[in-house]
């Protein structure tokens, strides 16, 4: 199986992050086409019928939202999602080290879509790296006019700031991330109203994540057409999967949307090691509801993710094998979810914190085969009652361990109970790199 490579195209170029290179292989010229020889409205439709979808988590429409931004004289915002702070995905990080100025010509044409006249760019803190890559760029591309006052001889301003966040997983929360770039403590605010039309600074706003801006550039240039070419459904193109786990080729690939997940899991990333099966796998990130080894010959699409029950999410797919027993995984998963949590709504701040102590009684041979229906019963509680999906992040997946793997979950509380008691000793339970992985999120 093979990549389809469109975003990461160039990747292996030597100095591309660097403005020469980068125009030498085109760069810029879709921004141009969109300030010179079309107008905003064009730009918009184009982004709506391409079909592109939030490659953040979410899924909507990216030309649907910005629709949603008024017309009128005001300051308007746009805002790049660049926290990446998912577990399990390091896609957007690699796009911004490699290629930055691809990111600022999408911010560029998302600003216009939107009628944006000011924009950010939010990274997180322990990108440091990219931040700096970053930063040049927006320098360059201050020097070479493609920002600041009428870029290109058009009509059209645009401010553009890098700003770096203090390594808050909330902050990948869009209403939380404008709280931090007011310059507050990163909280969820709650909707309506929505950022489109009350957002930063009471500005409207338009939030994007940093792949889906850097899909605009090429769309521009080539067509809606060739965009819905490409993928399956209301999954228009490609995608930028970051895989993880239990693989053997573990990193970045950019696929077509609408390849069977058991090509991207076996034939591009290697499968699990020799003489191991995959157990389960999320689909989109740690906050993703696992799917049993079946789902391998689904379709990776938003909608057939969703059908089988979780979510294709940010793209992050990370592997299960055999190996693994599940309790020390959900704990370790729901110890992150739990410190990460801002504590400003009572479902996710009791919610994670009781998960975990009910986790640590189970491997600590305390609970009984009724705590599980317990805990399943709290998740669903959690579960669409909090300010924003951090507390859902959590339950989700938890509570599809517990539904797929119950009897796991019974064996494991007996064994622990047993050696409690004084029964026979049950192996230490480690979940290895892979549990460490999904607590402690890229490096």
């Amino acid at each position: 199986m093979s990549e389809l490579k469109i975003l990461t195209e160039h990747l292996d170029e030597p100095l591309l992050h660097e403005m020469e290179t980068y125009e030498r292989l085109g760069g810029y010229k879709a921004a141009r086409k969109a300030l010179t020889e079309m107008a905003p409205e064009e730009v918009l439709e184009q982004l709506e019928a391409s079909g592109l979808r939030g490659r953040g988590g979410a899924g909507f429409s990216m030309g649907k939202k910005a629709s949603f931004i008024p017309r009128g004289t005001m300051d308007k915002y746009l805002c790049c999602n660049a926290d990446e702070s998912e577990p399990g995905a390091f896609k957007d990080r690699l796009l911004m080290q490699r290629n930055p100025h691809l990111l600022v010509e999408g911010c560029i044409i998302g600003a216009l879509a939107a009628g944006a006249n000011k924009g950010f760019i939010f990274i997180r803190g322990e990108y440091e790296i990219q931040a700096k890559i970053l930063d040049a760029a927006v320098v360059e591309a201050y020097e070479k006019g493609y920002l600041g006052k009428g870029i290109f001889g058009a009509d059209f301003d645009l401010e553009l700031v890098v700003h770096r966040g203090q390594g808050a997983y909330i902050c990948g929360e869009e209403s939380a991330l404008l709280d931090a770039l007011e310059g507050k403590r990163g909280n969820p605010r709650l909707k309506p109203p929505f950022p489109a039309s009350q957002g930063l600074y009471r500005g409207p706003t338009l939030i994007n994540n940093v792949e889906t801006l850097c899909n605009t550039p090429a769309i521009i240039e080539k067509g809606a057409d060739w965009f819905t070419a490409m993928g399956e459904g209301k999954s228009t193109g490609t995608k930028l999967v970051s895989v993880s786990g239990n693989v053997q080729r573990p990193g970045n690939y950019e696929i077509e949307l609408g390849i069977k997940v058991r090509e991207i899991v076996e034939g591009l990333a290697g499968g699990p090691p020799e003489g191991r099966k995959v157990k389960c796998f999320f689909p989109g990130g740690s906050s993703a509801p696992v799917l049993t080894a079946d789902a391998l010959d689904l379709p990776y699409t938003f909608e057939a993710m969703a059908e089988a029950g979780s979510m294709l999410g940010s793209g992050s797919i990370i592997v299960v094998d055999d190996s693994q027993p599940l309790v020390p995984l959900a704990l370790r998963l729901a110890e992150f979810y739990r410190h990460e949590s801002c504590g400003k709504c009572v479902p996710c701040r009791e919610g994670t914190n009781w998960t975990v102590k009910m986790l640590e009684r189970i491997d600590d041979g305390e609970a009984t085969p009724v705590d599980l229906h317990i805990m399943s019963e709290v998740q669903e509680n959690i579960i669409g009652n909090c300010l924003c999906v951090l507390g859902d992040s959590m339950a989700m997946p938890i509570g599809s361990m517990i539904k797929h793997f119950r009897e796991e979950f019974e064996t494991h509380i007996d064994e622990a109970r047993a050696h409690r008691n004084g029964g026979a000793a049950v192996g230490e339970h480690d979940a290895g790199e892979l549990a460490s992985a999904v607590g402690a999120g890229p490096q």
